[in-house]
C-alpha cells in the first residue's frame, strides 16, 4: 500500500498570501519560511510565494537563504536573523542576504567579514523589547548604532532595517515593547537615514494588531493557514496541506491506516477526530507504522483518510490537534518524518 501522503495545494498558499497582504496593507509581507517552510517545502514555497510578487522572504538561517536565493536568483529580498558563524557570514555576502543583528560581538565579526570581502553586508539592527530572544539592550542601543554608522562610512555596512520579535503575552506588555521600538528608531533617525524596513510584528501580532505594525510584516505560519493555538480562525486564510493515508486492514468493525508515530504523529493524539470518507470518526490507537480509526459504513480496504487538513472531511487542524497535546500547529506538521511523501498541486 501506497505511504501517507502530506497533500500540499499551491492554489491555496497563494490564495493565503493574498489574504494576509490585503489584511497587513500597507504593511509589506515578508513570507517567512523556517523549518523548511513548515514541513511544506522551502523550494515549493519560495517558488509560490515568487509568483504571487512577493519580495521579502525571512529564512531564519543562512543555510535556507543561499537555497532560497538559487530559486529567486537575483530577484527578492532574503532576511537571515539568526546569529551565524564567519563562514555563514561570508556565504550570506555572497549571496546579497540580510542579516539580522542582535549584538555587539555579532555585529564586529559581520563587519570585519565584508571588510576582508571588499563587501558591503546589509544589517536589521535588533533592539531588545521584552522577549530576550538576543537583541541589544537599550542601554547598548545608542553606542552600536554609532559603530554601525562607522561602518557605514567605512563601506562595510548598510542598516537596512530595524526589528524585535514580541512576546505576544499581553496587549499592555506589547505596547510597552512598542514604545520601546519606536524609541530604538528615533535614536537611529537622529544618527543618519532611516532604514527601508522596520519590522516588529510576526504572524498574530501583524494580523490582529495594526497599530503595531511597521512598514514590513514577517508572516510564516498564517501564510501556510496555520492559525495561532487557541487563536480564533484567520477570515480567508485556509491550511493549504493535509496529511492522508489508506486504509489497510479492517478489523472488528475498524479501520487500520497506514500512519503512525514512526512518520511523526505523537501517539498522545489517540482520541481526535480524523476525515474519513463517512465524515468525522475517533482515532482509537497510534502505533509504530500504523493507527487505528473508528469505522464508517461501507469502509474499504484503499479508502483515504485524512489526519488533519482543512476539515473537509471532518477532519481537524493541525493546530487543532496541537491543542490537543499543548503545542503549536505548525510543530504537527515540521515533525513529520521522511516516511511522508510530499505531494505538491499547482
Amino acid at each position: 500500500m501506497s505511504r501517507p501522503e502530506l497533500r500540499i495545494d499551491t492554489d491555496l498558499f497563494r490564495a493565503n498570501i493574498r489574504a494576509v497582504r490585503d489584511r497587513i496593507a500597507p504593511s509589506e509581507l515578508m513570507v517567512v519560511l523556517k523549518d523548511d517552510a513548515y514541513g511544506h517545502g522551502l523550494r515549493w514555497a519560495v517558488e509560490a510565494a515568487k509568483d504571487t510578487g512577493v519580495e521579502w522572504y525571512g529564512s531564519y538561517d543562512v543555510r535556507s537563504g543561499v537555497e532560497a536565493r538559487r530559486v529567486l536568483g537575483d530577484t527578492g529580498r532574503i532576511f537571515a536573523w539568526v546569529t551565524s558563524t564567519d563562514e555563514e557570514i561570508d556565504d550570506a555576502l555572497r549571496a546579497d542576504i540580510d542579516l539580522g543583528v542582535g549584538s555587539a560581538e555579532y555585529l564586529a565579526r559581520i563587519t570585519a567579514r565584508a571588510a576582508h570581502a571588499g563587501a558591503r553586508a546589509r544589517i536589521h539592527l535588533k533592539i531588545d523589547t521584552g522577549l530576550h530572544r538576543n537583541g541589544l539592550l537599550p542601554a547598548e542601543w545608542e553606542r552600536t548604532v554609532a559603530d554601525v554608522r562607522a561602518g557605514e562610512a567605512a563601506g562595510h555596512l548598510e542598516l537596512a532595517g530595524i526589528w524585535s520579535h514580541l512576546a505576544e503575552a499581553s496587549d499592555d506588555e506589547d505596547d510597552d515593547a512598542q514604545a520601546l521600538f519606536l524609541d530604538a528608531v528615533r535614536v537611529v533617525e537622529q544618527s543618519g537615514p532611516t532604514p527601508e524596513a522596520l519590522h516588529l510584528t510576526a504572524s498574530a501580532a501583524s494580523w490582529w494588531r495594526p497599530e503595531l505594525r511597521g512598514s514590513l510584516s514577517r508572516i510564516g505560519a498564517f501564510c501556510y493557514g496555520v492559525r495561532s493555538a487557541e487563536g480564533p480562525d484567520l477570515p480567508g486564510v485556509t491550511p493549504v496541506a493535509e496529511l492522508t493515508a489508506t486504509v489497510r486492514k479492517i478489523s472488528d468493525g475498524n479501520a487500520q491506516v497506514g500512519v503512525g508515530s514512526f512518520d511523526g504523529i505523537p501517539s498522545t493524539l489517540a482520541g481526535a477526530d480524523v476525515g474519513t470518507p463517512g465524515g468525522s470518526r475517533e482515532l482509537l490507537r497510534i502505533d509504530e507504522t500504523t493507527s487505528l480509526v473508528q469505522g464508517w459504513p461501507g469502509m474499504q480496504i484503499g479508502d483515504s483518510v485524512w489526519l488533519f487538513g482543512a476539515g473537509e472531511h471532518g477532519e481537524a487542524s493541525a493546530t487543532t490537534l496541537a491543542e490537543r497535546v499543548d503545542t503549536v500547529g505548525e510543530e504537527i506538521l515540521t515533525r513529520l518524518t521522511s516516511r511522508v511523501r510530499r505531494v505538491t498541486t499547482p
